[in-house]
């Protein structure tokens, strides 16, 4: 049943991701409301693929490279779906939302065994589920935020911006979702401390995931700061946003392969 919903969900986003590529080269209302309707099913396919693996494991599915990589393809399109709910957020970022949900998938169907197996000792905690969710919610907004900062960019270039290029839509919805993430990164970070005192008896070792969670909560604090305290706005906002990013998937992924420390098993 698992390997049936998990090919629901993919296939889902695909005809979410065929349909807006079509939209955007032939604009109907139709075509737009098809491609997210797509998306809201491979969101909820995804939902209760996580949700039959949690009961199968018993335990949440969060602690290996394959079951994050899963959670991660439902957090982007899930923050994309709420802001398009309250008409903030241009029909062409479906598109770009729907292609980083199938590369998601198919890159953890690829390279990742889906196999469950027992978590090790130091995941077996409550924690784990705080902890690894929060993040992954975090880094589902900052991703919008990077897709919406990218547009913003382009948009800048064009000397009439379109309905689909609306810097001003771009704008709110990186403040929006960096705002958003910043939030759960914040309770990771202060959760992931909380699960290292009780699983290693410190809050905080410098271990390479914590100093790169570090950097990355700088590098948002530094965004909000400008835009709220300092009133920053324009392009310096939106490579703020991209250089977030960047630091994000060091963090979710360079740091799992490319470093030794207590996470590596994440890999």
């Amino acid at each position: 049943m698992l390997n049936q919903v998990f090919d629901v969900a993919l296939v889902a986003y695909v005809l979410a991701l065929l349909l807006a590529a079509v939209n955007l080269f032939a604009p109907r209302r139709l075509l737009d409301a098809l491609a997210t309707a797509g998306l809201a099913v491979g969101v909820l396919a995804v939902t209760v693929y996580l949700g039959a693996r949690w009961v199968a494991a018993g335990r949440a599915p969060f602690s290996n490279m394959f079951e994050s990589l899963v959670l991660f393809a439902w957090t982007i399109p899930l923050v994309q779906l709420v802001l398009r709910a309250r008409g903030l957020m241009p029909a062409a970022m479906t598109t770009t939302t729907a292609l980083l949900a199938v590369l998601l998938l198919v890159y953890a169907s690829a390279f990742h065994s889906s196999e469950i197996q027992p978590l090790m000792p130091a995941l077996r905690s409550n924690w784990l589920t705080f902890h690894v969710l929060s993040c992954l919610l975090g880094y589902g907004a900052f991703a919008v935020s990077c897709l919406a900062s990218l547009g913003y960019l382009g948009a800048s270039r064009e000397a009439r911006p379109t309905p689909s290029g609306n810097q001003e839509l771009f704008a709110a919805i990186m403040t929006r979702t960096v705002s958003f993430g910043f939030l759960f990164l914040t309770v990771g970070i202060v959760t992931g401390a909380v699960w290292a005192n009780v699983a290693w008896g410190t809050y905080w070792s410098w271990d390479p995931k914590e100093t790169w969670s570090l950097i990355t909560w700088l590098i948002y604090a530094v965004f909000l700061h400008g835009r709220y305290l300092r009133g920053w706005t324009g392009r310096r906002m939106a490579w703020l946003s991209i250089l977030g990013f960047l630091s994000v998937l060091v963090t979710y992924v360079g740091v799992n392969y490319l470093m030794k420390g207590l996470h590596s098993y994440a890999s």
